[in-house]
């Protein structure tokens, strides 16, 4: 097996490959992709419905659990993040959003010059081959196939409607000129099927002479040379190999496996690496610091008619729904589980949505896919997009192989109890419009009288409730060199290491108002820019 690369990408996930495509498109550079998970086999990846048998799985996963959580119960939280070609972009809902363009200004002035909404357009673009085609908010040839909801439910019409009956505006496009409101969402989907990072980056290159894909294989540490980083050490079929890389070495693992990383390789904060016995090559105590996610209350209920996501317990509607999505017919199984959204404010006097909301048409007796559903009901997934409440990474040991210690210390701070409140009465009221009428039963029982809920009783249900909606990021956090959160400069460098980058959602100063796919990807193709460009 060769050992010596010109680039190394450590990371097959929505970053990573985007760079292993991008830097060896030219032909002029040798490329390695490490991944330790394998290949992008399992049915359940591809049928998008099916999302949640990967999801409760260990087959594609990671399968993560957070440190029990002081302000929700002392709940351990489930954290499924992918470890397969694709990583997360593999396990996720493929819902396509970037964001408010406020917040890419937002990191901009926060000292990471380059970032602002003008500067990263261009990259969301470059990625996008948008259905509905290109104008100037959407690209219209990138690898990345962006369509619109295909789901004919008539529970998503429904919420459409009630949105306009609650008061709420209506968006022509999340992604367009004005966030605000309800619409359909876009979805990374084509012809049905999920269209990973994996599928839309690297299987159409996988033949090129001058990159190769590993996977399989668990990278130990970067190898870091008189503060300078000349390959990685990874464990692959019971070896340990040492590949070295001539010019750059580029960490996408994602906002746990990259601060991980790093400490094992000697970078972070020095008196917890002695701690577990690694020498220091660079002090940077902001290494698995500023963690932030969004956490989600669902507020569901009971439905009148048989058309959630319980049908397809039943053998026979599932079956159906498989033979139809085999036969690339739309249905249930090639569409989204969550078609419809909606970004709000709650204080209109704000700048940008503070709230988003998913409808998803099931009520999840146990989150995360973990049980199908007992009951047809349908429910508002609503998350706080702005979160002040900070965690944390840090080290079980120094052993490559264990789970690092996710503590996000979710509603640590009391604004975004307040905030999530805020969210779980829009909820309600949203559910209690008349065009929810036909199929509104009533509130499952730990909603029932929220209407009427003081915020003491409210507080009680979103602390017992709450769950993650799968968006950790900014524990490697971008800014100037100087500052002393910084573990990246605005190049992606790592500060005070030569040639080490890292370039996935672990980057973001601050957490932006949406899911986060997309912008890991835009972070993937802007990375891969500058080093090309020697920047």
């Amino acid at each position: 097996m060769k050992t010596e690369f010109d680039f190394i990408v450590v990371g097959a996930g929505s970053a990573g490959c985007v760079l292993a495509n991008r830097l060896s498109a030219n032909g002029q550079y040798e490329v390695l992709l490490i991944e330790a998970g394998k290949a992008d086999k399992s049915l359940a990846i591809h049928v998008p419905a099916m999302l949640g048998e990967e999801i409760s799985s260990t087959r594609n996963n990671w399968f993560y659990w957070t440190e029990p959580q002081k302000h929700l119960n002392n709940r351990k939280l489930f954290w499924p993040r992918g470890k397969v070609l694709g990583g997360s972009s593999s396990l996720n809902g493929m819902v396509y959003i970037r964001g408010h363009a406020r917040d890419y200004d937002e990191w901009a002035q926060l000292g990471c010059k380059g970032w602002s909404f003008s500067d990263v357009l261009p990259y969301f673009k470059k990625s996008e081959s948008f259905e509905e085609g290109a104008d100037s908010y959407h690209g219209g040839d990138g690898p990345l196939n962006v369509g619109p909801r295909t789901s004919d439910n008539p529970l998503n019409d429904a919420f459409l409607a009630s949105g306009l009956e609650a008061g709420f505006k209506e968006s022509a496009d999340f992604n367009g000129a004005d966030q605000e409101g309800f619409a359909p969402f876009q979805q990374t989907i084509k012809e049905g099927r999920r269209w990973s990072t994996a599928a839309a980056f690297l299987k159409p290159v996988m033949d090129r002479a001058n990159l190769t894909v590993l996977t399989g294989a668990l990278t130990r540490r970067v190898v870091i040379e008189k503060g300078k980083a000349v390959g990685v050490e990874v464990d692959h079929k019971k070896k340990t190999l040492l590949f070295t890389a001539r010019r750059e070495t580029v960490l996408c693992g994602g906002a746990i496996n990259s601060p991980q990383l790093l400490m094992l390789s000697g970078i972070g904060d020095e008196k917890d690496l002695r701690g577990h016995g690694i020498a220091v090559n660079k002090h940077l105590p902001a290494v698995g610091k500023n963690m932030q996610d969004h956490l989600d209350t669902t507020v569901t209920a009971y439905c009148k008619q048989p058309i959630t996501m319980k049908r397809y317990k039943n053998p026979y509607h599932a079956l159906t729904g498989l033979w139809k999505w085999f036969r690339k017919k739309p249905g249930f199984m090639s569409d989204i589980i969550v078609p419809t959204g909606a970004f709000l404010k709650s204080d209109a006097a704000l700048e940008r949505p503070d709230i988003q909301f998913h409808m998803i048409m099931a009520i999840a007796d146990e989150p995360h896919g973990f049980a199908y559903p007992k009951h047809h009901g349908f429910g508002i997934h609503s998350c706080v997009l702005r979160p002040r409440s900070t965690g944390t990474i840090s080290l079980k040991s120094s052993d490559p192989h264990d789970h690092a210690l996710i503590d996000p210390n979710y509603l640590a701070d009391p604004y975004d109890l307040e905030i999530a409140r805020a969210g779980a009465r829009m909820s309600a009221k949203v559910l209690t419009q008349p065009a929810f009428s036909p199929f509104f039963e009533r509130f499952e029982e730990h909603w029932e009288g929220i209407l009427d809920m003081s915020d003491d009783m409210l507080n009680d249900v979103i602390r017992a409730k709450s769950e993650t909606i799968y968006h950790p990021t900014s524990t490697c956090t971008m800014g100037a060199a100087d500052h002393p959160m910084s573990v990246v400069d605005p190049s992606l460098k790592v500060i005070g290491i030569e040639n080490l980058r890292v370039a996935d959602a672990s980057v973001m100063p601050r957490l932006i108002g949406g899911n986060t796919n997309a912008p890991t990807i835009m972070i993937g193709e802007k990375c891969a820019d500058m080093m090309l460009d020697g920047t």
